[in-house]
C-alpha cells in the first residue's frame, strides 16, 4: 500500500536518481581525492629531491653531497611517515642514503623526474627519482636523487578530502529530501482539498465541481469527474423515468385485472364469468409479455457495459426459429411471411439468446402493425463489409420525424392502438449496440410500410 501513494512514488522518482547520482559522484570524488593527494605528495617528494640536488657539488675531483634538514622537514605530519633517500652517480656509485632503495625504470634525461610506487622494508612507498647534472663534473651523465616516503600521510590526506566531500553531498541530499517533502506536501495540497470537497458532498448530490481553485494539472480530472457526474445524472434520470413508466405500465393492467375479477365474482351467469376470465387471461398474457420485455431490456443494457458471453452465431438459423414461432400469428392475420437468404451460413458475433430476442421483437412488431392480408419479408445478406438483416412490411410505417423517438422506452405513436408496450425497438437498439451493430429505419422502395435494417460488422478472425 505504501507504493500506491503518489507522494511516495514522486519521492522515489526524484530521490532514487539523486541517490544514484550522489553514489556515482562519491566514486568520482574518491578518485579525484586520490589524484589530488598524489599530486600533493609528488610535489613534496620532488621539492625534497630538488633541495638535495642543490647541495651536490664537484670538489677535489669527486662528487660531494650534503643532506640539508629542510629536505626532510617537508614531510613532517601526524602520520609519522618514514623518509628514505639515495643519491647515486651515473655509474651506480652510492653518494648518500640507503643503497637498497628500489631503482626507477632506466632513464638519463637531465631535469627529469620519475614517480613510481614500490615496497621497501615491507611497506608501500612512493618514490621520486630526479636526474640532474652537476656543474664541473667531467661526467656528462646526470646524478640520480631518489626520495621515498611511506604512504600513511598520503592515505590520510586522500581520505580526509573524500570524507569532507561526502559529508557535503550527504548534507545536500538530506536538505533536498526535506525540500522535496515540503514541496510535495504543498504541491499535493490542492488534491487533498479536492478530496475533502468531494467527501463533504451529500449523498445524491450531482452538481458539478468548481474548477476555479484547481491547478491546471488537476483540471482534466475535475472535467472528467464533472462529465461523469453529468452522465450519471442523465442515467439516473433515465432510470427514474423508466421505473415510473414501468410502474404505470404494470399498474394499468393490474387495475384492469382487479376490475375484471370483481366483475366476474359479481356476475351470476356463466357467459359473463367466461368473458371476464377471457379478459383476465388476455391481461395476464399482456403483463407476462411486458415483464419479459423489461427483463430482456435490463439484460441488454447489462450487455453494453459488461458484454455477455458472445460467439459466432448462424443468423439464418436464428431467423428460421423465430419465423417458426411466429408463423401462427402470421397465419391468424393472413399475412404473407417470406424469408430470403442464401444457401451458405451467415455468421455474426453476438449473444445467441439476445440475437434471437432482437429478431423476435422486430418480426413481432412487423406482424402486429401490418394489416390482415399484408406482406412481411425477412432477408439476410452478407458481404465483406458485414451482414445485413432486413425486415420489410407494407403496414402504416413510421413518420420520418418520429423514427428516432420510437427507440425510446415506452414511446408509442399517437395513432398506435395495439396492445404493445413501446419497448420492442428500445430492446432492439440495446441488443444491437451490445453486438456492435446499428439499426436504421427507412421507407421501403415501394413507398409504403417500414424497412428495418440491422447492420452487423464483419467477423474479425485472429491470425493463425
Amino acid at each position: 500500500m505504501l507504493f500506491n501513494s503518489l507522494r511516495t512514488q514522486l519521492l522515489l522518482w526524484l530521490l532514487v536518481p539523486l541517490i544514484l547520482f550522489v553514489g556515482f559522484n562519491t566514486w568520482v570524488t574518491y578518485s579525484s581525492a586520490i589524484e589530488m593527494a598524489t599530486v600533493v605528495h609528488d610535489r613534496m617528494l620532488l621539492g625534497s629531491a630538488r633541495i638535495i640536488a642543490e647541495q651536490i657539488r664537484y670538489e677535489d675531483e669527486s662528487l660531494q653531497v650534503t643532506i640539508p634538514p629542510a629536505a626532510l622537514e617537508l614531510f613532517q605530519s601526524d602520520s609519522h611517515d618514514l623518509i628514505y633517500y639515495r643519491v647515486v652517480t651515473a655509474r651506480g656509485a652510492l653518494l648518500a642514503g640507503q643503497p637498497d632503495l628500489p631503482a626507477p625504470p632506466p632513464t638519463h634525461h637531465n631535469e627529469e623526474a620519475v614517480y613510481f610506487n614500490a615496497r621497501f622494508r615491507e611497506q608501500p612507498v612512493r618514490i621520486v627519482a630526479f636526474f640532474q647534472q652537476v656543474v664541473g663534473n667531467p661526467e656528462r651523465a646526470p646524478v640520480m636523487i631518489e626520495v621515498a616516503q611511506t604512504q600513511h600521510s598520503y592515505k590520510t590526506l586522500s581520505d580526509r578530502m573524500w570524507e569532507h566531500t561526502v559529508q557535503q553531498q550527504l548534507m545536500i541530499l538530506l536538505l533536498v529530501g526535506l525540500l522535496l517533502l515540503l514541496g510535495l506536501r504543498h504541491g499535493l495540497a490542492p488534491m487533498m482539498r479536492l478530496r475533502d470537497r468531494v467527501r463533504r458532498r451529500k449523498p445524491g448530490a450531482l452538481e458539478e465541481l468548481d474548477t476555479t481553485p484547481v491547478p491546471s494539472e488537476l483540471a482534466p480530472l475535475v472535467h472528467a469527474i464533472n462529465d461523469y457526474v453529468q452522465r450519471l445524472d442523465d442515467h439516473m434520470s433515465a432510470q427514474g423515468r423508466f421505473i415510473a413508466n414501468a410502474s404505470h405500465q404494470l399498474r394499468t393492467p393490474l387495475t384492469i385485472l382487479n376490475t375484471q375479477v370483481h366483475y366476474g365474482l359479481r356476475s351470476s351467469d356463466s357467459e359473463s364469468k367466461d368473458a371476464a376470465l377471457r379478459a383476465i387471461n388476455k391481461g395476464i398474457q399482456h403483463g407476462i409479455r411486458l415483464v419479459n420485455q423489461l427483463l430482456t431490456l435490463s439484460n441488454a443494457e447489462t450487455g453494453i457495459g459488461h458484454p455477455l458471453r458472445q460467439s459466432d452465431v448462424n443468423l439464418i438459423e436464428v431467423v428460421q426459429r423465430v419465423i417458426e414461432e411466429l408463423a401462427t400469428l402470421a397465419q391468424s392475420k393472413a399475412i404473407d411471411l417470406g424469408f430470403e437468404f442464401c444457401d451458405n451460413p451467415v455468421m455474426v458475433h453476438a449473444t445467441p439468446s439476445m440475437l434471437e430476442e432482437l429478431v423476435a421483437n422486430l418480426l413481432d412488431n412487423a406482424l402486429r402493425y401490418t394489416p390482415s392480408g399484408g406482406i412481411v419479408t425477412v432477408s439476410v445478406s452478407a458481404s465483406e463489409h458485414g451482414t445485413l438483416l432486413r425486415i420489410e412490411d407494407n403496414g402504416p410505417g413510421i413518420p420520418e420525424a418520429e423514427r428516432e423517438r420510437v427507440f425510446e422506452r415506452f414511446y408509442r405513436l399517437q395513432e398506435d392502438r395495439s396492445d404493445g408496450s413501446g419497448l420492442g425497438l428500445a430492446i432492439v437498439r440495446e441488443i444491437a449496440t451490445a453486438s456492435m451493430a446499428s439499426v436504421t429505419l427507412a421507407t421501403p422502395p415501394g413507398g409504403i410500410g417500414l424497412q428495418v435494417t440491422v447492420a452487423f460488422p464483419p467477423l474479425t478472425r485472429a491470425p493463425a
